[in-house]
């Protein structure tokens, strides 16, 4: 018998992977580099503060052993608790001043220079948002001699008019103002800028109907401006909230979390249980305590700006 032989026009089917999941794979493996330095840089490094939290890691001994829930014991009932409740208290006062000079202040700075086309406003705009590319320990350091006591630029002025010197960084009260003056020329240039690409967005028509029913200018902004920028508004409150209670480099520079603990933020005593007091153990239980209130807090704000905010618009 003579073998059959397919003929050109015939085709063979062959045995492989199906061409669907071969894509899907070859997709995943795009993707595998960035999940490589995830798990090497984020998730095996909160692993480990997880990890070390529950033994007993002094950095001067060269052992240490699992001593199961003694250091969140520590932070909830022993000394522990009462400097964490202290920098929590001082993080939210920084916090609160933060998102109030990013948000009320940077909508108000994008009302003053929303002029299209003035060059003098391009210029202005560019000033004010020029110090969010300096870096805060750079800035730091300029601020702790325009803050000194004796020599400082502010002192001098006020000097000038006859006024008595300020103790700036030495006084607790005084101090928290300092940081808030530093975060705040650099942080409301930011506000202006995301505020003012959004106001630019609202179509002038809804301006125009407005005109036409005898709306002023205060009820254009709080009829239509504002509401539109609702959006917006939640958004730095988010990122605001979140990176207000990791500061740590103004802190350090300025104040070293003094006078009396009066700047001491939560990163700060988490450096300074780590690198002064070598208790790492201690330090880990309270960044986890803190990730876990911050998640918390970003949760829940969420949760209420799906409810209460409208981003049809």
């Amino acid at each position: 018998m003579s073998k059959k032989t397919p003929s050109s026009g015939t085709q063979v089917k062959t045995r492989g992977m199906n061409p669907k999941v071969k894509h899907a794979w070859l997709d995943f493996s795009f993707v595998v580099p960035a999940i490589v330095l995830l798990a090497i840089f984020t998730y095996y490094p909160i692993a480990e503060v997880i990890r070390i939290s529950f033994t007993n890691w002094d950095l001067l001994k060269p052992e240490y052993d699992y001593v199961g829930f003694k250091n969140y014991k520590w932070l909830l009932t022993g000394t522990g608790g009462k400097y964490f409740m202290n920098s929590l208290k001082v993080t939210l006062i920084y916090t609160v001043g933060e998102i109030a000079i990013t948000v009320v202040g940077g909508i108000l700075f994008a009302l003053l220079f929303n002029r299209p086309g003035s060059k003098g406003y391009t210029f202005m705009r560019v000033l004010t948002f020029t110090p969010r590319y300096i870096a805060m320990s750079s800035a730091a350091v300029v601020f702790l001699w325009l803050y000194d006591e004796t020599y400082g630029i502010f002192n001098y002025f006020l000097g000038m008019i006859g006024a008595e010197p300020i103790r700036w960084l030495q006084d607790k009260y005084m101090a928290m103002v300092s940081i808030l003056l530093l975060t705040g020329w650099r942080a409301i240039g930011y506000g202006m800028m995301i505020y003012l690409a959004n106001m630019r967005s609202i179509p002038e028509t809804y301006y125009e109907a407005a005109s036409l029913d005898g709306a002023n200018g205060v009820q254009k902004f709080f009829g239509i401006t504002l509401p539109l920028l609702a959006p917006t508004t939640v958004f730095l409150l988010v990122t605001t909230f979140i990176s207000s209670m990791k500061v740590f480099q103004s802190v350090d520079v300025l104040t070293g979390g003094g006078p009396s603990r009066a700047t001491e933020v939560l990163v700060y005593l988490v450096y300074n249980y780590a690198m002064n007091k070598f208790r790492m153990d201690q330090a880990c239980t309270i960044a986890l305590a803190l990730f876990a209130f911050l998640l918390l807090v970003t949760v829940a704000t969420m949760k209420i700006s799906d409810n209460k905010v409208n981003y049809d618009a």
